[in-house]
């Protein structure tokens, strides 16, 4: 054993263990942070470091020369995984159909991608056979949370490494000094002034002055999105195609869901579409500032939320809107494999089967409005809400209803007036 005094945390029960690690897989970006963690767990650890990176849509050219960089640093292999569909398919699309929003605003980007990278993190240390696994997320943030709950409920024997909330390095220019004494090639990438998380369905900004919630963005701080005002002066009409409660066509075209949200997120963008400015409760217990661009997904939750209007009775949809808030709060925790997400996840798929139909869309300089729904399953009838007198409604039959409906009003006025 060795006699290293680092701490480790199980997953297993949350106790510090201290010694030697024989391999560890490292969540690896490729930036200052991750770089500076290989020869950090090499040193304080003695063990071999395999770097994972998984490709959630952030862009090729956050991908581009990975290999070497690891390897660089000191890392014995990199591997890379695309999960781009399983990402809109499993992680992305029963948010959609739960109506997920946390605190009014957020669309749960981040908070989606952090459980499907965890899952193959916990896929790559069986197949390397590593005892451990490490991110690179600090000691202030929610994503630390997010990957270690998923550690725990997928392999609650790997042990976990969080360098931030044990090592001495306090900001960059630690960071840097550290890896020039380890003959680490520090990244020579522009360091951006914002922090920002990318991919396939949201882009966020925090930091510099975002941090005043008083301070207006800049606009050449946004990516995935136009400025609504230097949008098209014409509008564009979009149809989306949906089944059981899920997004599967665009124009008539089926696409796959990645696919799907790719090309939305382009027309979005284009338009002005998404963009959402947030002081949000971290799950620390911070508030924090943030701002989000999410061109597809606002269009996709627009069209789901419409097409509900025609498929969903009163009581059903209060149910779901009440469970909705409670979902994304489990996955904005980082509780996504947690049995009562689950759970819910099932009761929203088997209310949402008849949610079938299309939606059209006026995409406008930002803004997002129905122009049409349809839908074999829908509980609208002309018949029934005309104005015109019809055979299943009786408007004669109103007054009795509103008699016994205000019973409990008339009789508490009669009380009061000694009635």
């Amino acid at each position: 054993m060795a006699s290293n005094t680092e701490p480790v945390t199980s997953a297993m029960d949350g106790k510090v263990l201290r010694g030697k690690l024989n391999k560890v897989v490292l969540a690896y970006s490729g930036g200052l942070d991750t770089s500076v963690i290989v020869p950090w767990l090499r040193e304080n650890y003695g063990c071999e470091v395999v770097c994972f990176t998984a490709d959630v849509g952030q862009g090729l050219q956050e991908l581009e020369g990975l290999e070497e960089k690891a390897k660089a640093s000191g890392a014995s292999q990199l591997v890379v995984k695309d999960l781009k569909e399983e990402f809109v398919r499993d992680f992305i699309f029963p948010c959609l159909r739960a109506g997920a929003i946390y605190e009014r605003k957020y669309l749960l980007g981040t908070s989606m991608a952090r459980p499907v990278i965890a899952k193959a993190m916990v896929d790559v240390a069986r197949e390397v056979g590593a005892d451990a696994v490490s991110h690179g997320c600090t000691g202030k943030g929610n994503d630390q949370v997010r990957f270690e709950l998923t550690f725990f409920a997928l392999n609650p024997e790997l042990n976990v490494v969080a360098p931030w909330r044990e090592w001495e390095i306090t900001g960059r220019e630690d960071a840097i000094e550290y890896a020039k004494k380890h003959n680490v090639p520090v990244p020579v990438t522009k360091k951006s002034i914002y922090s920002r998380d990318r991919n396939l369905w949201h882009l966020s900004h925090e930091g510099d002055i975002l941090e005043d919630p008083a301070n207006e963005p800049k606009e050449d701080m946004y990516m995935m999105s136009v400025d609504p005002q230097d949008a098209p002066n014409q509008p564009e009409y979009v149809k989306i195609g949906i089944t059981d409660g899920l997004p599967v066509s665009l124009n008539g075209k089926v696409l796959s869901p990645a696919s799907l949200l790719s090309e939305l997120n382009a027309v979005g963008g284009r338009h002005g579409i998404g963009r959402v400015d947030m002081v949000e409760n971290r799950l620390v217990g911070m508030k924090s500032r943030g701002v989000y661009e999410t061109p597809g997904g606002t269009i996709l939750f627009t069209a789901i939320r419409e097409l509900e209007s025609l498929t969903l009775d009163r009581e059903t949809m209060q149910i779901k809107d009440i469970l909705a808030l409670k979902y994304a709060e489990l996955v904005y925790a980082g509780r996504w494999f947690d049995p009562l997400r689950e759970s819910m996840d099932a009761f929203m798929k088997e209310i949402t089967k008849t949610t079938t139909g299309s939606v059209t869309l006026k995409l406008f300089k930002g803004s997002v409005n129905v122009t049409g729904r349809e839908s074999p399953y829908s509980l609208y009838r002309e018949d029934i809400s005309s104005f015109e007198s019809g055979k299943i409604y009786d408007q004669a039959d109103a007054a009795g209803f509103i008699r016994l409906y205000g019973l409990p009003m008339r009789v508490r006025a009669m009380l009061e007036k000694g009635i």
